[in-house]
């Protein structure tokens, strides 16, 4: 069986067992481009540029733990009108905390959520990398725009030959009504 769509694109992970609870552990990930490529694929951006992640794992209670960190990044993605590169500089703080006894909500309940989406549960290890990277995919700007592609699109128009394509008035109610109005106002009854 192959585990490759499972992992992570990057992953630098410490074992929870090794870290200890009176110490904080400082760690700093600047993937280079090589690493950075499968990440912006998997992300569907054109070029991943100056990634950088970087915080501390420290302990929060007796078996807890809470990853605090800054994330950086240089990035560009295809503008959703022209499809022309959109350069964004992405600057994150990044909270996570790990807890030792975690509930998963229960699917009865009318949350089906957790309601603290920095909590997971703690597992044998934590993957700054892969935290890195989930945290860059929820900073990306959803609709990114290049310069002078507006935020008004030009209206689609189809009517067959010779028909004048319908406008936003014709589709009002009251556009029939005051076709007539006009009509015998200028004395054109329609009748012969």
């Amino acid at each position: 069986m192959n585990d490759t769509a499972q992992q992570p694109p990057y992953s630098h992970s410490y074992e929870t067992r090794a870290l200890k609870s009176s110490q904080e552990l400082t760690f700093e990930l600047k993937p280079g481009a090589a690493e950075c490529t499968p990440i912006a694929e998997l992300l569907g951006l054109i070029s991943l540029n100056k990634l950088r992640f970087k915080g501390t794992i420290k302990a929060a209670g007796k078996k807890d733990w809470v990853v605090t960190a800054e994330l950086g990044a240089t990035i560009e993605q295809p503008c959703i009108s022209t499809l022309a590169p959109v350069k964004t500089r992405i600057d994150e703080k990044v909270t996570r905390r790990f807890i030792a006894n975690y509930e998963t909500p229960d699917e009865d309940s009318e949350t089906e959520m957790d309601p603290d989406e920095t909590q997971e549960p703690l597992g044998a290890t934590i993957d700054v990398g892969e935290i890195m990277t989930e945290a860059l995919a929820l900073a990306l700007p959803l609709y990114p725009r290049a310069a002078g592609a507006g935020t008004e699109s030009a209206p689609i128009q189809a009517a067959p030959k010779g028909v004048a394509p319908l406008q936003d008035a014709d589709l009002n109610p009251f556009a029939a009504l005051q076709g007539l109005k006009n009509k015998i106002e200028s004395g054109d009854s329609g009748e012969s």
